[in-house]
């Protein structure tokens, strides 16, 4: 088993199970806490996040499948997606492919929204392309919410996410990703002005 990550929420391992790389994600322990709110806290997070990937592949958003889950070890083992981060991808590749991508990674933030699902992290790095099809990893820092509110704050992220990793192609990419989002979500209008609102609220806050 080998350390591939460690975040501020949990621990990445890549290990051999029956003849199959899986990633195992152990959430771990936040020592300021209460130990007893602290466990709880660390059981319910896994519990939702298992949820939240198993309603994603649901509505047709691809998914790492969970293979198990250990609540008492705040553990998920899951599916190993062995293929090039969008991060990097959107970096490399051409504009015909860079639209391509950006209105796939739209479509696919519209149906987690028409579902009532808030990823919480949007971010480029978890994205993942495997043989042409895109995976959203990560849902640690998600939740269920169909507010307008939520849905914008997660478009935010994505974009503040794309100007500081994608400086020179956002507005290709952000213009790309909006076209897939409207084609998949009906409020899509509403939750960009609502965006456009969030915005507003950061600049006077910054005055």
């Amino acid at each position: 088993m080998k350390l591939i990550k460690q975040g501020a929420e949990a621990k990445l391992f890549l290990a051999n199970l029956h003849g199959k790389d899986v990633i195992i994600k152990n959430r771990v322990e936040k020592r300021y806490r209460i130990k007893q709110l602290d466990s709880r806290i660390r059981k319910s997070r896994t519990s939702l996040e298992s949820n939240l990937l198993s309603a994603a592949r649901r509505v047709g958003v691809p998914t790492p499948q969970i293979l198990d889950i250990d609540k008492d070890d705040f553990s998920i083992i899951m599916e190993y997606i062995n293929g090039i981060r969008v991060k990097e991808l959107l970096n490399e590749c051409d504009e015909k492919k860079l639209k391509k991508v950006s209105i796939q990674v739209g479509r696919l933030i519209g149906k987690l929204h028409s579902a009532g699902i808030i990823h919480g992290d949007l971010t480029t790095s978890n994205m993942i392309m495997k043989d042409g099809k895109l995976y959203f990893i990560d849902f640690g820092l998600g939740f269920f919410s169909r507010k307008l509110e939520d849905q914008g704050t997660d478009l935010k992220l994505l974009k503040e996410a794309l100007k500081s990793t994608h400086f020179k192609i956002m507005d290709v990419c952000w213009k790309n990703i909006l076209k897939g989002y409207r084609t998949e979500y009906p409020k899509a209008e509403m939750v960009l002005k609502r965006v456009e609102d969030i915005e507003k609220r950061a600049r006077y806050k910054q005055r």
